[in-house]
């Protein structure tokens, strides 16, 4: 039974041209049989056959609507009416994900020098809605390569090539960036920044992701660049200025381990500018430099002194960290003393717990970037020109479509006060 419904044979088949007989004979009238679950014989892909075939018969219904609001009824024509029937043509609409062959009909002027154009003919064919349903599925992981192969599991459609599906892809992922290049930053009331880069077949994206005062996450810039320097950065923050950041504003910056953000802040957003180093990044980089047997132990001081609540504890301890290495490995030990302090500022704000260890790291960003790396996975040969930016927006907007609020968020008005207690004890000084 499976069978003959997929391959179009059997009861439904012959049930369905009767159906499509009497639509093509009056388009008012659509009758379904009182056996329809009998008919149906429990089978979901029958079900899905007739919900796409009983879509064609509206389309066809609205077709002939209009030819009789501009014609009459067909056996009775209306004789005042400067038009006629005239025949039908082979054509298209775009259905359930795909285009459909579908017979049109034509009006045409009585001296037939004149075709009237059928506005409901235009509407179906219109690729607006399959734009945007092609992306999605080409962002949810569906391959350029296997589109029409995947949408064509249902009958009487031709589906899309693989160069269709390109053009239309290039077309709507160029819409996203220039979406998320233009959008307004100055209605957003941010207290984090954090920037970040991900690399895509040997170039460098880096990527700004802003948390307003209720938690939420925000996509505030892409920047493209060969590596992850501090040109670039510059010139993502003059961007995301230009848009609306208002860069006298007091933020906390979360970074990973690159010093070349840093400086790119301090050189846009002023010297004085909060920026907190990835803790996971930095221990990452002490233990790169240490042999096998000492980086669990190394590892373990720094998590512990990361983990203190006192900003003088975990100091010192990091101190104390850094003799310890100077006897194992001076190189080390100078990894670890540089941008010492910048990994402590969630520590310096006197955060609570929970809040702390959300900032401390550039993890809220790694789960969009997560998103990222699977869209851009399905990319077999990349190209020139914008098309890294354009995969990337498209994914980024689709992961920000995910986003939940960071953990800790109920206490984020803590972070507010110590941004502003900042401020203040600048003035008094």
């Amino acid at each position: 039974m499976k069978r003959a419904y997929q391959n179009g044979t059997g009861k439904s088949r012959k049930w369905w041209d009767k159906v499509q007989a009497e639509t093509d004979h009056d388009a008012s009238r659509i009758e379904l049989p009182v056996s329809l679950a009998e008919a149906m014989g429990n089978s979901q892909e029958a079900l899905m056959d007739l919900v796409y075939r009983v879509g064609l018969v509206l389309i066809r219904t609205t077709l002939q609507e209009e030819v009789k609001s501009l014609v009459g009824e067909r056996y009775y024509p209306d004789k005042e009416s400067p038009w006629r029937r005239w025949s039908k043509q082979r054509g298209y609409v775009v259905w359930a994900g795909k285009k459909v062959n579908l017979k049109r009909p034509r009006v045409r002027s009585n001296d037939g020098k004149r075709e009237s154009p059928l506005e409901s003919y235009k509407a179906f064919q219109s690729e607006k809605g399959l734009d945007e349903r092609l992306a999605e599925r080409v962002i949810l992981g569906l391959s350029t390569r296997n589109y029409e192969r995947a949408i064509d599991d249902f009958c009487d459609g031709y589906g899309l090539a693989k160069s269709s599906i390109s053009r239309h892809f290039i077309k709507t992922s160029a819409k996203k960036l220039e979406e998320l290049l233009e959008r307004s930053l100055g209605k957003l009331d941010l207290v984090v920044i954090g920037i970040d880069g991900i690399e895509v077949s040997g170039e460098v994206l880096v990527i700004a992701v802003g948390i307003d005062r209720q938690g939420k996450k925000h996509i505030l810039g892409l920047w493209q660049g060969a590596t992850e320097n501090a040109q670039v950065c510059k010139d993502l923050l003059c961007d995301m200025v230009r848009r609306g950041l208002e860069p006298s504003q007091k933020y906390l910056f979360v970074v990973d381990g690159a010093k070349a953000l840093s400086k790119a802040i301090k050189e846009v957003c002023g010297e004085a500018s909060l920026i907190q180093r990835c803790q996971i990044h930095k221990r990452r980089n002490v233990k790169g430099y240490l042999p096998r047997n000492y980086q669990a132990v190394v590892d373990n001081r720094l998590r512990v002194a990361y983990n203190m609540k006192g900003y003088q504890e975990a100091k010192g301890l990091l101190l104390k960290t850094v003799e310890y290495l100077e006897e194992i490995n001076p190189s080390a030990a100078r990894s670890l003393e540089e941008g010492m302090e910048e990994t402590l500022t969630v520590h310096r704000l006197g955060l609570p717990d929970i809040l702390r260890k959300t900032l401390s790291s550039t993890n809220f960003i790694e789960s969009t970037l997560s998103i990222t790396r699977d869209v851009t996975g399905n990319v077999k040969r990349w190209r020139r020109g914008d098309q890294r930016l354009r995969w990337l927006a498209s994914a980024l907007l689709e992961a920000e479509s995910r986003m939940i609020r960071i953990r800790g968020y109920r206490v984020l008005p803590m972070l507010t006060n110590a941004l502003k207690n900042i401020d203040r004890e600048k003035e008094i000084a």
